[in-house]
């Protein structure tokens, strides 16, 4: 990487990253700990691994600018390993993730992504959005008048502090005012504090106290691959994402390999596994990030404030931070999207709903995506398949049918391509024209030889014209008409 480049990641917004930094830190805290919690964890393993990774990453990964620490999604997914073994195997597996993570960057899977759709990223994002404000009802439910008040000023501040400046993120206004207020009042509200206990020393360095055994193995392999899978999935979708809102690219193979770097170093430092947020990486977009340092910020001013300022943060009430994250919610919400419900295609509405549906009602962002896509596809092949068309004309005095077929055979579309042809037409030769078509898999050169065996038997000769080059290779190597004996064939309908 050349200096200028590293100077544009690293420098070239430095005030921006700073500050942003700071939000995403204060933000990050209570998460922090609300996921350690739903794992079966003590706070600390998710601020450690909130810590690593925001630091790690900023450096390894290949987004700058996006923010990646413990995240819900995977704190989900490791609550049964928890339970059953306990922390030391969740470290070892969390280490494994991270192999697994460096392993899928060497083999370029970021580069799948381009078969994720549109419309599945939309409902991603959505979903998101929802799950979001749901993840904040249980700080609004059964609470006094106070909470609301606090919430709506914090939103009031947010929309309205940057019309008077845009210096300094009006969410660290937000969360600096209301914590003043809360500690002069003395008001009765949650806090930071009331989640859990924060750690009062840096992380150590540490190998898991497993046994390395093929059992070992047996027991961290599944819940390694299933978080390694999320992990990128929810880290590939945030680069996208991130792209989109700052109108640059990044490099998703660097992204699935730095994700895997930053949770080796988590799980050697006691922390638990996790990847890119989007909730806290549009926050820190929204508040001026932009570079590397904006999320090496978040990391160093987390662990910074956790143990130097832990008396303040832990005043900070929860009010302020369920509006800032209300306000992620309706900014990582795409409102544009509900107005081209009618106007876009209804089979990507279809999928843009169903993508938020499933992920919404399982709480599973890898169930989401994966519907979402399969959907996609289905569509898709059936969109393709209907391009498909054979066309017929008589010559020679009737005693020769020629057909054109121009378009794409493939599984979609073999059906329709047999029915085109009549097999009962009392005639001597057939002529079969596919300069204009392409066959592109093995059932697509099973309908020709159909096609081809039925007229045989009909005592039609039958010629194939103009197959191309990656057509005829799929010929020569599958089909049977061409073969010897093949007219003796069985048929199948």
């Amino acid at each position: 990487m050349n200096l200028q480049k590293l100077r544009q990641e690293w420098l070239s917004n430095v005030r921006g990253d700073l500050l942003a930094g700071i939000v995403v830190a204060l933000a990050l805290i209570p998460e922090a700990i609300a996921f350690s919690i739903i794992a079966g964890l003590d706070p600390k393993v998710g601020l450690y691994a909130s810590f690593c990774i925001a630091v790690v990453i900023s450096i390894t990964g290949g987004r700058p600018g996006m923010i990646s620490a413990a995240t819900g999604a995977m704190a989900l997914l490791m609550v049964t390993l928890v339970k059953e073994h306990g922390l030391q195997y969740l470290l070892a597996a969390t280490l494994l993730t991270g192999v697994l993570q460096i392993l899928a960057g060497a083999l370029r899977l970021g580069n799948l992504m381009r078969f994720v759709s549109r419309s599945v990223v939309t409902g991603f994002v959505n979903a998101l959005a929802i799950l979001i404000f749901l993840a904040q009802l249980p700080e609004l439910t059964n609470v006094t008048w106070v909470v609301y008040a606090m919430v709506a000023a914090g939103l009031a501040i947010i929309y309205l502090f940057p019309y008077l400046t845009k210096a300094v993120p009006s969410p660290l206004i937000c969360i600096v005012v209301l914590t003043g207020i809360s500690m002069a009042l003395k008001l009765d509200v949650r806090t930071v504090g009331d989640m859990g206990q924060l750690p009062d020393s840096l992380p150590v360095f540490l190998l898991p106290d497993v046994p390395l055994t093929l059992e070992t193995l047996k027991i961290i392999f599944p819940y390694a691959a299933t978080l390694t899978v999320v992990g990128l999935l929810e880290s590939m979708m945030t680069a996208s994402i991130v792209d989109e809102l700052t109108d640059t690219s990044s490099n998703k193979s660097r992204e699935c390999a730095g994700q895997g770097i930053a949770n080796i170093a988590s799980g050697f430092l006691g922390g638990m596994a996790g990847c890119a947020m989007i909730g806290q990486s549009v926050i820190n977009v929204k508040s001026g990030g932009r570079g590397r340092l904006s999320s090496m910020a978040a990391g160093v001013f987390l662990l910074f404030m956790v143990l130097v300022l832990g008396p303040w943060v832990k005043q900070i009430p929860m009010a302020a931070l369920v509006a800032v994250m209300i306000m992620v919610a309706i900014g990582t919400f795409n409102w544009g999207s509900v107005r081209n419900l009618t106007k876009h295609p209804k089979s990507s509405s279809f999928v843009m709903l169903a993508t938020v549906v499933v992920v919404v009602s399982t709480h599973d962002l890898a169930k989401g995506v994966f519907v979402g896509v399969l959907l996609s596809g289905i569509f898709f092949a059936n969109k393709v398949g209907r391009f498909m068309a054979v066309e017929s004309a008589a010559h020679d005095e009737g005693r020769l049918r020629r057909y054109k077929v121009t378009g794409q055979v493939f599984f979609a579309s073999s059906e329709a391509f047999i029915a085109s042809f009549d097999f009962k037409e009392v005639i001597e030769r057939v002529r079969i024209d596919v300069s204009r078509a392409h066959f592109w898999d093995i059932t697509a050169i099973s309908a020709l030889d159909s096609v081809v065996l039925k007229f045989r038997r009909e005592g039609v000769a039958v010629e194939v014209l103009g197959l191309n080059q990656a057509s005829a290779t799929l010929v020569d190597k599958f089909a049977i008409h061409d073969k010897p004996g093949a007219a003796e064939r069985v048929i199948g309908h």
